[in-house]
């Protein structure tokens, strides 16, 4: 029991996935397929509980390792990109889509004709209050 691998053993913590590189990610993914089919195989021939209770453990795993993976190229992605005029529509930030919607500050702020001609003909008034 003592011999096995440290990625069957236990649970994967996605912290220390961080900071493996790109190859050593898909290859532990690898591993864990392999495991997760060999598993398969122990449910149907009618293995041990254990390794039917281990079945959803390497399934989590290498749901972690995958989400790992595509967080780090995402943002690998995003900093390639980040001097260019437009960004895809995946790496732009989601918000809500009436922040998307709402208008700029610049856009805002920009006024018509008649208001600017009101504003400069009819200026707020300045009352002095006596004390």
């Amino acid at each position: 029991l003592a011999t096995r691998s440290s990625s069957s053993a236990m649970k994967i913590k996605a912290y220390e996935l961080r900071t493996k590189t790109k190859a050593d990610l898909l290859k532990q993914l690898e591993e864990l397929k392999n495991e997760l089919a060999q598993l398969r195989v122990a449910k149907v021939t009618g293995g041990a509980t254990s390794k039917l209770a281990k079945i959803k453990v390497v399934r989590k795993s290498i749901a972690r390792v995958l989400t790992v993976y595509n967080q780090t190229q995402k943002a690998k992605l995003r900093e390639a990109m980040s001097g260019q005029k437009f960004l895809p529509k995946d790496l732009r930030q989601k918000k809500t889509r009436a922040m998307r919607r709402a208008l700029t500050p610049e856009e805002r702020a920009v006024k018509t004709l008649k208001e600017t001609k009101k504003a400069q003909n009819f200026p707020v008034r300045k009352y002095a209050v006596l004390a």
